[in-house]
């Protein structure tokens, strides 16, 4: 056992639905410990106030940050590992910057080196920016999956990824066999999903890019294997809906055409969700399927704003995510300071802006909620693993300053939001396997 004395930073409870954020606590002087569970994994054994919890660990070894903030480790529900090239590239939208940035860098990840170097210095920049779990696209090529699942199990990273599907409307170089990246995508399942903190994601990578006949076989993979995940795009831009209702004519709606193929249910993942209507947030609810919030992504191609006030009002689940490539910032900070910026958009009354609690909530135990890892990450509570990271509110001179001027909880969260970055995350601790 060891025992972290600093600023705690958790939620109150776990949550039993994605739309409760549950009260944030801060324990200006408080102590975390940590120890095995009988799985041999690193979970929180206690959490609380220093005075309160010391006498009870007197003989655990205690590390001590003082000044410091111990905060959950964010959890990221989308992003793409081979577009760390691409990041910053301009474009006039969603649709030439696939076809002039990310499908040519994509045809790279065919080669296991070139897989390799980027894997490994994709999670570093997920590590230094304080991201613990990450539900993360490859490309279509299987030497892309196996390279980041093996630098993710050197890092005892808790990383869901899968092999893109696309057999259609796409490059030579990143397109694939219907047939073949079926089989690819059961045997990359039978080799990595649930190997120590590893998962996989079935992942078409979006209606346009996929054949009838490899969503059909996706969703019957779906179907076979119901604790993998499901993740794709959905409703991002106008000219991709366009797109999809020229392929799917009788289709009520995009969302509507992965709910055909059995591509719709818990552990489902869609990045976006911008484009919906009542219909489409009641399909979400209903099957279980939860929305990845990409709002630096959405700012910079111009996609549109996600309506949070409708997501609560009909109530499906959703969760931050900072969508690199087409997102700007691995940082955590810079993707919440977005979502401020676009659940505000429209708003006429301040208190409809969403809190910094609510901020917080939506990357860490919101997040893990979307994936049905409620409990297991994305807080401190007893039983969950010990992923944390530990923050500097003096990491920058202004942040310094304002910090210290905080004079309640959402205040100290809100500075660290709009003024924080990869400074702020002094250290980034991962739960360990005996």
């Amino acid at each position: 056992m060891k025992a972290y004395r600093a600023s705690i930073l958790y939620f109150s409870a776990q949550a039993d639905s994605s739309l409760a954020h549950p009260q944030a606590v801060l324990e200006t002087d408080g102590l975390l410990v940590v120890g095995p569970n009988a799985q041999g994994r690193q979970v929180v054994q206690a959490v609380g106030a220093y005075a309160a919890l010391a006498p009870r660990f007197l003989n655990v070894p205690t590390e001590h940050f003082p000044g410091r903030i111990i905060a959950p480790g964010f959890v990221d529900l989308h992003i793409h590992y081979p577009q760390i090239d691409v990041i910053g590239s301009p474009a006039e939208g969603l649709l030439p910057w696939l076809d002039n940035y990310t499908f040519p860098q994509e045809t790279r990840f065919a080669k296991p080196d070139h897989s390799a170097a980027a894997a490994e210095f994709f999670i570093a920049e997920l590590l230094r920016n304080g991201v613990t779990t990450a539900l993360t696209f490859a490309s279509s090529h299987p030497e892309s999956v196996n390279a980041l699942f093996e630098r993710a199990q050197h890092h005892q990273l808790r990383l869901i990824t899968g092999k893109v599907l696309m057999d259609q409307h796409c490059p030579d170089g990143v397109r694939d066999d219907t047939e073949q990246s079926l089989i690819d995508t059961e045997a990359l399942i039978a080799r990595w999903h649930g190997v120590d903190r590893l998962g996989y994601a079935i992942t078409p990578r979006f209606v346009p890019s996929c054949s009838a006949a490899q969503l059909r076989g996706a969703g019957e993979l779906a179907a076979k294997y119901p604790d993998v995940w499901i993740q794709s795009h959905v409703a991002e831009n106008f000219d991709e809906i366009a797109w999809v209702r020229q392929l799917y004519p009788q289709a009520r709606s995009y969302l509507s055409v992965y709910e055909q193929f059995g591509l719709l249910r818990p552990r489902a993942i869609y990045a976006h969700c911008i484009h919906f209507d009542d219909e489409d947030r009641a399909l979400m609810r209903t099957t279980g399927a939860a929305a990845a919030v990409s709002p630096t992504s959405n700012l910079f191609l111009g996609s549109g704003f996600f309506d949070y006030a409708g997501a609560d009002r009909v109530g499906f689940g959703y969760g931050l995510a900072s969508d690199v490539g087409g997102g700007t910032s691995f940082s955590p900070f810079h993707t919440m300071l977005a979502a401020y910026y676009v659940g505000r958009e429209g708003q006429t009354k301040p208190d409809l802006s969403l809190s910094p609690q609510h901020l917080w909530w939506q990357h860490t135990g919101g997040a893990a909620l979307a994936l049905d890892l409620n409990g297991v990450v994305g807080n401190l509570l007893p039983g969950c693993e010990a992923d944390f990271v530990v923050l500097n509110p003096q990491a920058t001179p202004l942040l310094a300053r304002r910090t210290a001027q905080a004079a309640s909880l959402d205040e100290l969260l809100f500075a660290m939001i709009v003024l924080g970055d990869d400074r702020l995350v002094e250290k980034t601790v991962i739960s360990q396997a005996a």
